[in-house]
């Protein structure tokens, strides 16, 4: 955690959504919007029938003898109701595709939320390659579910029953065919839909764990080569990559079968019914009508509708893999919305703490990553004067990050409360005390641009005499004329360990509500010189102001007014 201060401000993203933004509100305007696409195209497709009527009479009209005036009408019918059948298919598919695109955009809004408000010391949270897979790659899995299975499923349950009531009053038999071929394409393709979702499953967890594991290893190329382990790296990836090319294909070998077992009942049932329409034209099977036999409009009536019958399940089995993949994606995306242990108050709030350092009162803290696991912290008092510096001392493991993660509010206590320059501190006040607060950790995350913009991080309200200012006091003026407009590498490629810690102090200097300074291990990994000049610059910072620190350096501890350290059982005794 290495974020130098706290304002909701500068968070959009972390703002809780709107109440009009309700996950329930939102998947009902997509089911109503997705039921309004397939009920354009499922017209769509139902408007064959009249077409395939049209084409029977004027064929049958031909084979008669009959001139081009019976058979002008016929096709200008054709016609019209071709172009109204491709104006109401296309409106449909852009209708499905805009509801699909807002409803992706609305569950990674969601889960991006989730994502940012969560805790940083939540240890169910998941990695951030995993995370940018789900929201980046695997989410996009999702359009193809929504507009195009979903209208595809509903065409499939209503345009067979329109085209099978058409065929019924012409040739009961042929009905009967289409009836009974019907059933079996549905029942294979879901018997094959139980494997391929599990497939999917598990390829798209194969592809988030090699996204983390590909994310983690360029994080940490420079101690892999120091520790010589580039081979075993590689030879890990190649076992990773290997994985995820067998869960693909073992994917794609059900796609492939599922389309292949769908045109297998497709044919057999539309080879049927033309063996059937052929030998009652030649007169060699004289029942399966209620009337007389078939004649040549009637049979091709029927030959023209029975492809059309199977169509829309012939273009279910097509997006079938779709329904797996997507309901596979919508799970992890639901996953990363569920989020974990919260962040309290995320919400912009104008900073409570208006003037003065603030004293802090801890009574009787309790707290636990989660509810199985053991306490951390338990029955735990502490009082901080306002303007004291504090050193936390204890060993690792003892608590100290953590309650200096309670003081900023980057998790819910289990128990007990925590009083911040007389302000309770919960999630309707975290978001304004945190205005007021600092925080500098051991690696402050430094992004791709100029230390100006690094200090100033997008606040249009702090002047360029500020930043200026607030660089001079954390003695980085040299880093400054030494880089001037130059951009500095992403994670702070160009500075050094020290001068990343000061750039955390001239963060906070900007900040004109700062009161409170909560430091987690500021010159831990650094020589003794370079602590030596952090120090001076945090002490700087903290004049007038209340500061906190969790530390093991005791010539850190020794320049602060007061220390206390902490054992295992969270108990709290002065320091010597």
């Amino acid at each position: 955690m290495g974020t130098a201060f706290f304002d909701a401000r500068d968070r959009p993203e972390a703002r809780p959504l709107p109440e009009g933004e309700a996950v329930p509100a939102g998947r009902d305007a997509t089911k109503s919007g997705m039921r309004r696409a397939a009920v354009l195209q499922a017209l769509a497709a139902a408007f064959w029938v009249p077409q395939a009527g049209l084409l029977a009479f004027a064929v049958g009209r031909i084979v008669d003898g009959g001139g081009l005036r019976e058979v002008l009408w016929p096709a200008l019918g054709i016609l019209v109701l071709g172009l109204a059948r491709s104006c109401l298919d296309a409106a449909g598919g852009r209708l499905a595709f805009h509801v699909a695109r807002a409803e992706l955009s609305r569950r990674r809004r969601i889960a991006a939320a989730a994502i940012s408000s969560s805790s940083p010391i939540d240890r169910g949270r998941p990695v951030s390659g995993k995370a940018a897979s789900v929201l980046g790659e695997q989410a996009e899995l999702i359009m193809p579910y929504l507009s195009r299975f979903q209208p595809a499923r509903i065409k499939a349950s209503l345009v067979p029953l329109v085209i099978l009531a058409c065929v019924l009053p012409v040739s009961w038999i042929a009905a009967l065919v289409l009836l009974f071929a019907a059933p079996l394409i549905p029942i294979f393709m879901a018997l094959i839909g139980w494997r391929a979702q599990a497939a999917s499953e598990r390829q798209l967890v194969a592809t988030g764990g090699l996204n983390g594991f590909l994310l983690d290893r360029l994080r940490g190329l420079a101690t892999i080569r120091a520790l010589g382990a580039v081979d075993a790296t590689a030879l890990r990836l190649r076992q990773e990559a290997e994985s995820l090319r067998k869960r693909t294909m073992a994917v794609l070998k059900i796609a492939f079968l599922s389309s292949a077992v769908l045109e297998l009942f497709a044919a057999l049932g539309v080879a049927m019914i033309a063996v059937y329409v052929g030998f009652s034209l030649l007169g060699e099977i004289r029942f399966g009508t209620w009337a007389g036999r078939l004649d040549l409009t009637e049979g091709l009536f029927i030959l023209l509708l029975a492809p059309a019958f199977f169509e829309p399940l012939r273009e279910l089995s097509a997006v079938w893999h779709d329904r797996a993949a997507g309901d596979a994606a919508l799970k992890a995306l639901d996953a990363l919305a569920a989020g974990g242990m919260p962040i309290q108050g995320s919400a912009e709030v104008a900073p409570l703490i208006s003037a003065g350092a603030p004293a802090i009162e801890l009574e009787n803290l309790v707290f636990r990553y989660g509810a199985d696991e053991a306490l951390i912290l338990s029955d735990f008092n502490l009082n901080i004067a306002a303007g004291e510096h504090l050193a936390l001392l204890g060993a690792s493991g003892s608590g100290k990050s953590t309650l200096l993660s309670l003081m900023a509010g980057l998790a819910p206590c289990t128990g007990g409360r925590i009083v911040i320059g007389g302000v309770e501190l919960m999630g309707d006040t975290a978001g304004g005390l945190r205005g007021g607060m600092a925080w500098i950790g051991q690696r402050p995350h430094i992004f791709a641009g100029t230390i100006v913009g690094n200090t100033a991080l997008g606040r249009t309200d702090i002047p360029r005499a500020g930043v200026a200012k607030a660089l001079d006091a954390a003695r980085l003026g040299h880093a400054v004329a030494a880089y001037g407009s130059r951009p500095l590498g992403e994670g702070g490629t160009g500075l050094s360990g020290g001068e990343a810690l000061r750039l955390a102090i001239a963060r906070a200097a900007c900040n004109p509500h700062l009161r409170l300074i909560l430091a987690d291990e500021p010159t831990a990994h650094l020589d003794a010189a370079t602590a030596a000049e952090v120090t001076e610059s945090l002490l700087s910072l903290a004049k007038g102001r209340t500061l906190v620190v969790a530390t093991h350096d005791p010539l850190l501890a020794a320049r602060m007014h007061r220390s206390v350290r902490i054992d295992s059982h969270s108990m709290i005794r002065e320091a010597a």
